[in-house]
């Protein structure tokens, strides 16, 4: 078995009168950020197959529509009609990529590709096909005249809009018949108050057939409403145990509580929704989407989310990959200089927890002499920071000579290119902590482990040991969590040289 996935959190039982058993919220969260992952793959999963059907099936209509237009200039509807078509639109109207790729274009820029009831939008369909038939009239324009321009502008609006709508309703009705309605539906928790509840789950957004599975509800009363499977104190525990992927609140909610229910549902990949209401919440990005006719507040997009995570792990394997040979040739020269300086082996591997909780063995090259984890315990007090959580010790006496300069310039830390072409760590994160820490770790404390370990990171980038409070580093590590991006983990790229230059912090 993997060394890694031993002693990892099973998510509790339901019991079978539908009561969720409690467990700790410690273990609660890690479970919910290991669970993260998979559930925006889901989301991203979800959100590819519903561009590519609706793509393909939009090109579908428009070969659709070529031919209609091909048999009516051939008189099949009648020659007049055909003698007619055939003086407005010229041989070979609407064949080529040229209309294809603006009809597309056209499409996305009017977000029917997006979530919701946007793919049946009609009046979004018909700007769509407008801008799309606007596109290739320009050159016609000034041969052709405006007034032949324009019947044939109309003719090509209303045939492609025409076979969009019917498309993309008969979409819908196909999706039903290759797949049982409700079979792909995510499981759905709420949260409110137990009438708020009900009705929300009484609406066409959520009724059967549609794309959420009501699985129950958690209260915000202090008496719980019947049928509740607990109150909202313990829902990280309530939403590790239902293993829902989708949030929905119900009604005004207090900030604090409503805090709490962001981060539990951010830290478990889930999409988060709400019923209208004003949301001014750091980290959160308020966004109406129609289900159904009704209008539903996603206060996070879980499917771009996982885009930006399907693009860092490509840049993880790309950078790592290339990190790798171009620092071969000095990987090289160090391992020989290790060898040369002190006994021991080359390579220093360490267990540290990584996302959500999970173990692997970090590579550094060995800056001190070998079996210096023996000593640690009876070093403790020269620890400057005073906190077992973060051990940092200046003039370590465990250090060779070699080591203390590899760590000013951080060189000891190039052998973690292969964790980064791994998986099991990204080029920017939150710096990996011990497993033994853990036990000390509060619940605020383990959001750290809620996207993969770094090599370098916002704590390296502004100040390294120099940091000295843990839960500066946290608030740190919590602020990358919360603000991450593709754009701040090349910002924090760019700034790692500069601090690796100055050596700040570095021992």
């Amino acid at each position: 078995m993997e060394p890694a996935r031993e002693g990892v959190l099973e998510p509790p039982r339901r019991s079978r009168g539908g009561a969720v058993p409690l467990g700790g919220p410690a273990e609660a969260r890690l479970l919910l950020q290991r669970r993260a992952p998979v559930n925006l793959r889901r989301h991203a999963l979800r959100a590819l197959v519903r561009l590519v059907v609706l793509v393909a099936a939009d090109l579908a209509a428009l070969v659709a529509m070529r031919a209609l237009i091909r048999a009516a200039r051939a008189g099949v509807f009648g020659e007049p009609l055909g003698a007619a078509m055939r003086r407005v639109l010229p041989a070979g109207y609407l064949r080529g990529w040229q209309f294809a790729v603006a009809l597309l274009v056209g499409l996305l820029v009017t977000g029917t590709y997006g979530p919701g009831d946007r793919r049946r939008d009609v009046g979004r369909l018909f700007l769509g096909c407008a801008l799309a038939a606007a596109l290739p009239l320009w050159t016609p324009l000034w041969t052709h005249g405006l007034g032949a321009v324009l019947v044939q502008y109309a003719l090509t609006v209303g045939l492609v809009w025409a076979g969009l709508v019917g498309e993309r309703l008969a979409v819908d009705r196909v999706k039903g018949w290759v797949r049982a309605p409700g079979r792909d539906a995510l499981d759905t928790l709420f949260v409110g108050s137990g009438p708020e509840c009900r009705k929300a789950m009484a609406s066409p957004a959520f009724a059967a057939g549609s794309e959420y599975r009501p699985i129950g509800f958690v209260d915000t009363d202090r008496a719980l409403a019947p049928g509740a499977l607990g109150h909202v104190a313990d829902f990280p525990v309530l939403l590790a145990a239902s293993g829902a992927r989708v949030v929905v609140v119900c009604g005004h909610l207090d900030d604090g509580v409503f805090q709490g229910i962001v981060d539990a549902a951010l830290a478990g990949g889930c999409q988060l929704l709400s019923l209208p209401r004003t949301v001014e919440l750091a980290g959160v990005h308020p966004n109406v989407v129609w289900r159904r006719g009704v209008p539903l507040v996603e206060l996070t997009a879980p499917s771009l989310k996982g885009w930006q995570l399907v693009v860092k792990r490509l840049v993880d394997v790309i950078g790592s990959a290339i990190g790798l040979l171009v620092a071969a040739p000095v990987m090289l020269v160090i391992a020989v200089a290790i060898k040369l300086d002190s006994p021991g082996p080359v390579l220093f591997r360490q267990q540290r927890v990584g996302l959500g909780g999970r173990r692997f063995a970090m590579l550094k090259f060995r800056t001190m002499r070998d079996g210096a984890e023996i000593d640690k315990p009876r070093l403790t007090s020269l620890n400057h920071t005073r906190d077992p959580r973060l051990f940092k010790i200046r003039d370590d006496p465990r250090v060779t000579r070699l080591g203390a300069q590899l760590r000013r310039w951080s060189l000891d830390e190039l052998p973690q290119l292969w964790n980064v072409l791994a998986g099991d760590m990204s080029l920017v994160g939150p710096r990996p902590f011990f497993e033994a820490d853990l036990c000390m770790y509060e619940e605020r404390h383990l959001m750290r482990l809620g996207s993969k370990p770094g090599m370098t990171g916002l704590w390296q980038v502004k100040g390294r040991s120099d940091v000295h409070d843990f839960e500066k580093v946290v608030h740190l590590d919590r602020e990358y969590v919360r603000r991450w991006s593709v754009w701040l983990d090349f910002k924090i790229l760019a700034l790692t040289i500069p601090a690796v230059i100055r050596r700040r912090g570095a021992y």
